[in-house]
């Protein structure tokens, strides 16, 4: 990357990001746009792993790593987490990708369905083809903000959809590292973006926004190169009239890392 700066917005995995990006001869720029917080209501969790026993699911979708887990921690905490294990080993199981698979594989859950890359809800409802949900109970583990397409797909085939939330996607407190990152694409000073929850695109236009800054922001992230992880990413830029330099194939950090040195070297 040859001392090109490349600004970062991945909050959890940040550290890991910069590392990567310096290790190729690049120079991380952080400014997280997303915190997440807690979002789960014990009593609201207890009640409803009790009423499987009268009113079972007949499938649940769990669409994160951190999710499934926070979700567990909770039924734990509960006491009651033998009550979900009972509820799933009856229920079709359906997982969004490896990171809510391998939460899952570790409490012992039997896993049914799979979407397959690039893991959007279009893969998630491919995956489910095959199930009836007309009149079917269909809890769905929420990520940090209600997917209402998957929500609205499954209500449109008869579902009775039932969410689980387990933390919610926030700006983060301390805003100012996006302000300075604005700063710095306005000075033309950002070789470039990476985008790697849709999320993060949200929160950095509402923040431009909230500042009037928001077509400065926008022209300046059309002068630079704007990286994403993936299509769920990519849909958010374009929402927002961000044209994309290049897309992760498939979408995760490290082709997003690999491709985004390749483009770089010839930049």
């Amino acid at each position: 990357m040859r001392g090109k700066k490349v600004a970062l917005l991945e909050t959890r995995l940040g550290p890991q990001m910069a590392e990567l990006i310096a290790r190729r001869g690049g120079v991380p720029v952080q400014a997280p746009a997303l915190a997440e917080l807690p979002d789960l209501d014990p009593d609201r969790i207890a009640k409803l792993v009790a009423s499987f026993a009268t009113r079972p699911p007949k499938l649940v979708i769990f669409q994160t790593g951190v999710g499934s887990q926070a979700l567990f921690a909770a039924t734990d905490t509960l006491g009651v987490t033998d009550k979900l294990l009972g509820a799933l080993a009856k229920s079709v199981v359906a997982v969004r990708g490896p990171k809510p698979t391998s939460a899952l594989r570790g409490r012992g859950v039997r896993i049914d369905l799979t979407a397959a890359e690039p893991f959007t809800t279009a893969e998630v409802m491919a995956a489910l083809a095959s199930v009836p949900l007309a009149g079917a109970r269909v809890v769905v583990q929420r990520y940090g903000v209600t997917n209402t397409e998957l929500d609205a797909a499954l209500k449109a085939q008869g579902a009775e959809v039932v969410e689980i939330p387990t933390y919610r996607w926030s700006l983060p407190a301390e805003t100012g590292p996006l302000i300075a990152l604005m700063d710095a694409l306005d000075r033309h000073e950002i070789d470039a973006v990476t985008f790697t929850n849709a999320a993060q695109v949200h929160n950095l236009f509402a923040l431009a926004e909230r500042r009037g800054r928001a077509e400065a922001l926008r022209a300046s992230l059309n002068g630079t190169l704007v990286a994403s992880v993936g299509p769920v990413a990519s849909a958010s830029l374009r929402k927002f009239g961000v044209r994309i330099g290049l897309e992760a194939r498939p979408p995760k950090m490290g082709p997003l890392i690999a491709a985004l040195d390749e483009a770089l070297k010839t930049a």
